[in-house]
């Protein structure tokens, strides 16, 4: 008994030792786990896929009218008199019988003359286009994940800078304090020195808020009603494949870009409901059956029935309506075809101003990064010949900020690229 007491004890031991785990770690997140989260949750892609979806059945909405169809009727009825007639509200004067009869009724389209292939053809080219519309949507989405990843790491950049400013100028503000305290320094450079400190607390209080918006504009793009924090992973540049010729490019976006693959479909299909429209003054041939049985009936009717024939119909006079219907489909085809010109020419232009901001941000790199070089090189020259006293604090205050501005430069430059590497393959259709 004391041996299982011992035992039981020692459980209880190594369970309250024991390390707990951390349910709160913050997640490490890459750009392609972004992007994935992204596809899995945000509502703009599943609204998109339901569209796509919904096209799909209203193109066998429109196919089945290739198909049979088949109606079972049942009646049941009673007269009061075996002479009952209807008198009013009709050409025909059909008798009514005591009966109790069901019966199937089955008619086959034989043909239209092509305004049911050319309705299955403009649902076809529709369901195409929702499809299109739910890869722009991806790629919009890709699109916004990106630009807020890179602005996030972007903004943590710009945070440690700000961090990295606060502790180096309170360390010159500890030593120019004590050298004040010694009578090596005067009291004017201790109060440059304290200004110099809560100036860089403002930048590391902006700096910090930066970060925290870049953060949840992050989750919001990941499809999080709520922000939330991550780990982000340093991405590495995009390979553009040719940086140089930018009309490879443009081609490229005028075969890719899925808006303007959704807005060619919308065309086709238009077309082919204008064709659909003209084939409905045409005349439509179907083949029509019915067979019964009547249980229960009057003496004057028979106990089952069946008959079939061959069903034509012919639009011979509607006021225009026919005409007026194509006309008006005829029309919508043509602004279709319009307004594919007009985004033909904004992707060209698109494609053009991405391109340029590439090439604008890479120089802009090179450029920040001699900027940072130089500053350092500055800063560190002021700090010691303030250290001999051959400048004053002064000096070294201005050799301190332009470093700190040189180096934020350059965390916004090495981020821009990515974010216009990320907007040119958007723009190409190549954001995958």
């Amino acid at each position: 008994m004391k041996r299982v007491l011992m035992i039981l004890l020692a459980g209880v031991f190594v369970a309250n030792t024991a390390p707990a785990v951390d349910t709160n770690a913050v997640q490490t997140l890459t750009l392609a786990g972004a992007q994935a989260l992204a596809l899995k949750n945000h509502p703009q892609i599943a609204a998109a896929n339901y569209r796509a979806l919904a096209a799909q059945e209203a193109l066998k909405e429109t196919r089945s009218g290739y198909f049979p169809n088949a109606n079972v009727y049942a009646n049941a009825v009673g007269a009061d008199s075996e002479d009952a007639r209807i008198l009013a509200g009709g050409l025909n004067n059909p008798s009514i019988y005591n009966r109790a009869a069901g019966g199937l009724a089955v008619s086959q389209l034989i043909t239209d003359f092509g305004r049911t292939a050319n309705l299955t053809a403009s649902s076809r080219f529709q369901a195409q286009a929702e499809n299109q519309n739910a890869n722009a949507t991806r790629e919009q989405v890709l699109l916004q994940v990106n630009i807020s990843y890179f602005s996030t790491l972007e903004a943590q950049a710009v945070l440690r800078v700000a961090q990295q400013t606060v502790d180096t100028r309170q360390l010159l503000l500890d030593q120019v304090s004590l050298l004040a305290s010694n009578k090596l320094k005067s009291e004017l450079d201790v109060s440059f020195a304290r200004v110099a400190v809560q100036e860089s607390e403002l930048l590391l209080q902006k700096a910090q808020n930066d970060a925290d918006d870049a953060m949840t504009s992050l989750s919001t793009a990941l499809g999080y009603r709520e922000p939330r924090p991550f780990q982000l992973a340093e991405s590495s540049p995009f390979v553009l494949a040719n940086t140089n010729d930018v009309s490879q490019l443009v081609e490229t976006a005028l075969a890719e870009r899925p808006e303007l693959l959704s807005l060619r479909n919308e065309h086709d299909a238009a077309l082919r409901f204008a064709k659909s429209e003209r084939d409905s003054r045409l005349p439509s041939v179907s083949a029509v059956g019915v067979a019964g049985a009547a249980p229960t009936h009057d003496s004057h009717l028979p106990d089952n029935y069946a008959a079939g024939g061959i069903q034509l119909s012919l639009p011979l006079f509607a006021g225009g309506f026919y005409v007026a219907r194509q006309r008006t489909a005829e029309l919508k085809a043509q602004a279709d075809n319009e307004l594919v010109r007009a985004l033909e020419d904004n992707i060209v232009r698109d494609v053009h101003i991405a391109w340029l901001n590439v090439n604008n941000a890479l120089e802009q790199l090179r450029t920040t990064e001699e900027l940072v070089q130089n500053a350092a090189e500055a800063y560190d020259l002021a700090e010691a010949r303030y250290k001999i006293g051959s400048s004053s604090i002064v000096e070294l205050s201005q050799a301190q900020l332009s470093l700190t501005s040189a180096q934020i430069a350059d965390a916004n430059a090495r981020y821009n690229v990515l974010i216009q590497q990320a907007n040119l393959d958007y723009q190409t259709g190549a954001l995958h």
